[in-house]
């Protein structure tokens, strides 16, 4: 049976530094690529998961699920300049205040959402 004990607890340990398990990407790759290369197929999701206890409540933060698009644009796709531009837009909107609950704010995870999709079009 395949164990991702230690990975669970870095990853929590992590969320601790970043506020919150939700502003985490995360990326299962075949390897690291080298600068400008693009890898194989990859899985990409949120370290937090599919949250189901909150489920339908608006409450979730999208943030990692937004910065795990961003790491599928810049390893699988081999896009650096829109992971970075990705990365920019998720920075002004929690500059801006767009904060779901998990990180003391009142926003919806659909207005992050818009905030950061606003951001980056800005940029």
């Amino acid at each position: 049976m395949g164990d991702n004990l230690f990975g669970d607890l870095i990853s929590d340990q992590a969320g601790v530094i970043a506020g919150s398990l939700g502003m985490l990407p995360s990326a299962c790759l075949p390897g690291i690529p080298e600068p400008g290369e693009a890898l194989g197929p990859g899985i990409y999701e949120p370290v937090h998961g599919s949250a189901p206890d909150i489920n339908g409540q608006g409450i979730a933060n999208s943030i990692g699920m937004i910065l795990s698009v961003g790491v599928m644009l810049e390893y699988n796709l081999g896009n650096k300049c829109a992971a970075r531009k990705i990365d920019a837009a998720v920075t002004l909107s929690l500059k801006s205040g767009a904060l779901t609950p998990d990180l003391g704010g009142s926003a919806t995870n659909k207005d992050v959402t818009n905030s950061v999709i606003r951001h980056y079009r800005s940029l």
